[in-house]
C-alpha cells in the first residue's frame, strides 16, 4: 500500500477482520442484525466505513465494511483503499467485487475453454491457439448474454451451456433457400435455442 501511494496508484485490497476493526463498525452490525431479526428476512446487507491503522501501517487509511446478516449469523468483510471518493457500497460492490468477477471470467477462459493447453512446439502456433480460444470465449459469452435473464442458463457456466445448448441432438433438413432444424419433442431447452438466433442478430445490430 505504501508503494502504491508513493507512486500515485489507487488500490482496493481485501483486509482481514480483527476485533478492533469490527468494533468500529459495531453500530452498523447491530442495526443489520436487528433489522433481519425483526423482519425475519433471509438476508440484510449494509455498508460502513471507518479510519483504521493496523500495527504495521505508517498511517491511518480508509477501511470499508460490507456487513451482512443471514439466518446463519453475521458476516463482515473489509477492504482498505486510498480512493477517497465514492460511497462504501460503491467501493465494495463496484470496485472490489468487479475485480473478483474479472478473475472468474479468466477462470472460465482457462478451465472451461482449455485456453491453457499450449502443447504446440511453435510459439506462433500457441499464439494462434490462444486467439481461437478467445474467439470461442466471446461467442460463448454472447450466447449467454442473449439468454433471457429469467432463465437459469443466463448465469450458467460455459460447461453447462455446452452440455445443455450445444450438445443437442437435432434433425437438420437443408432445402434450397433455408435450413430447418428440428429438435426432439422432449428437448428441455428447445425454446431457448429457438430464440437465440434472433436475439444474437439483434445484439449485433
Amino acid at each position: 500500500m505504501a508503494w502504491c501511494e508513493a507512486n500515485g496508484l489507487q488500490y482496493v485490497f481485501g483486509l482481514p477482520g480483527s476485533k478492533p476493526l469490527s468494533k468500529k463498525v459495531e453500530d452498523t452490525a447491530d442495526a443489520v442484525r436487528t433489522e433481519r431479526a425483526i423482519g425475519d428476512e433471509l438476508v440484510v446487507r449494509d455498508y460502513a466505513e471507518t479510519r483504521h491503522r493496523a500495527g504495521s501501517w505508517n498511517r491511518e487509511r480508509r477501511a470499508v465494511a460490507r456487513v451482512e446478516a443471514t439466518r446463519l449469523g453475521l458476516d463482515i468483510r473489509f477492504v482498505v483503499t486510498n480512493v477517497e471518493r465514492g460511497s462504501p457500497e460503491w467501493i465494495y460492490d463496484s470496485l472490489y467485487c468487479a475485480r473478483g468477477q474479472a478473475d472468474n471470467l479468466i477462470k472460465l477462459h482457462k478451465s472451461q475453454l482449455r485456453s491453457d493447453r499450449t502443447s504446440c512446439r511453435s510459439a506462433l502456433a500457441k499464439q494462434m491457439r490462444l486467439v481461437l480460444h478467445t474467439a470461442a470465449y466471446w461467442l460463448m459469452l454472447d450466447v449467454r448474454d442473449a439468454i433471457p435473464k429469467v432463465r437459469d442458463l443466463a448465469s450458467a457456466e460455459f460447461t453447462t451451456l455446452r452440455l445443455r445448448l450445444l450438445k443437442a441432438a437435432t434433425r437438420i433438413v437443408e432445402a434450397r433457400h433455408r435450413v430447418r432444424i428440428a429438435f426432439a419433442a422432449a428437448c428441455p431447452e428447445a425454446d431457448v435455442i429457438a430464440g437465440l438466433s434472433a436475439a444474437l442478430i439483434r445484439r449485433r445490430i
